[in-house]
């Protein structure tokens, strides 16, 4: 049964993420009481109707949900299992919801002393960023049971557009790590780009400008994941040819920035594994344009070797 509406919920961390998040819940029927440890961050929900604690024990009196977005596992540990956290006053059957990106162990072991007090701790990492929390677009990855699931779905509901229950506790977390783990390989091979295109004499703010545009029209590195595991692919499976044609265009173009940078004296080491890994990555393997690339074919100064 997902929670009813009556459910007062409690929202501790008023930051960047978590006051426009705690903002959408102020209309809910149930009612909101908030923490921070700034009055200033509180004041303006306390203003438009909410209530507010002076401490995480004192909101977990009156609230039988909780989401908790502060800045490390530290501050989590501390809310939560802390001399005045939540723990020390909450009733049996609440859920304890963190929203921070902690580590994947540190919400399991979280998980495992709040069961000593029959309280359930979801791990609900968000990914969308400050404009998808004052939209009310986040994604939130949950690590919880079943049940827990079910009484966060409504509420959740009401700052995000996607929630995805990732599996048990821990699970989401980790997998907020791996979107991460794209997000900022990501960044880095922007970064590359950028040096690239700076030695061509190019402007970078306009490639800034391109690489938005397309990727909002494409989805980006999101637009290839769509298998349900990472093993080779057999020949007769139907995303075979999709992903054999997106390695030739991919080793075809990397192929020609890397070139580009060799001839300008630009290290393009990330395009230098994406050629190598991007078959292998993709479950079909190496083409023949990564192949004839290989170190083994190569001279010890990134030149090709001439017979």
């Amino acid at each position: 049964m997902s929670a009813p509406e009556s459910t007062r919920i409690g929202y501790i961390g008023l930051g960047n993420m978590g006051a426009p998040m705690a903002k959408r819940l102020l209309d809910r029927p149930g009612g909101l009481t908030v923490f921070d440890t700034r009055p200033e961050a509180v004041a303006p929900f306390t203003d438009a109707g909410a209530s507010g604690a002076a401490s995480p024990a004192e909101l977990a009196q009156t609230c039988t949900l909780v989401s908790v977005t502060v800045l490390d596992d530290a501050q989590v540990e501390d809310v939560v299992a802390g001399p005045d956290g939540l723990l020390s006053t909450a009733q049996p059957g609440t859920v304890i919801a963190i929203h921070s990106t902690i580590a994947d162990t540190t919400a399991v072991d979280l998980a495992a002393r709040c069961a000593e007090h029959g309280v359930e701790l979801v791990d609900a990492p968000i990914s969308g960023g400050a404009p998808g929390a004052k939209n009310g677009t986040l994604a939130v990855m949950v690590g919880a049971t079943d049940e827990a699931f079910a009484k966060v779905l409504e509420p959740f509901g009401t700052w995000a557009e996607l929630i995805v229950h990732a599996g048990p506790v821990g699970a989401g977390t980790r997998m907020k790590l791996a979107r991460n783990l794209l997000h900022f390989i990501s960044f880095t091979a922007a970064t590359e780009a950028q040096r690239l295109a700076e030695a061509a004499g190019l402007d970078i703010t306009e490639l800034g400008k391109v690489v938005r545009h397309t990727d909002a029209i494409t989805g980006g590195a999101g637009a290839i994941m769509w298998r349900d595991n990472t093993s080779p692919l057999d020949p007769d499976d139907g995303w075979f040819p999709v992903f054999s044609h997106v390695r030739a265009l991919g080793e075809k173009d990397l192929t020609l920035a890397l070139d580009l940078g060799e001839r300008l004296g630009v290290a393009l080491p990330l395009a230098t594994r994406a050629l190598t890994d991007l078959g292998p990555g993709l479950g079909v393997g190496s083409g023949d344009t990564a192949r004839s690339r290989s170190p083994r074919s190569r001279s010890p100064h990134g030149q090709k070797e001439h017979a």
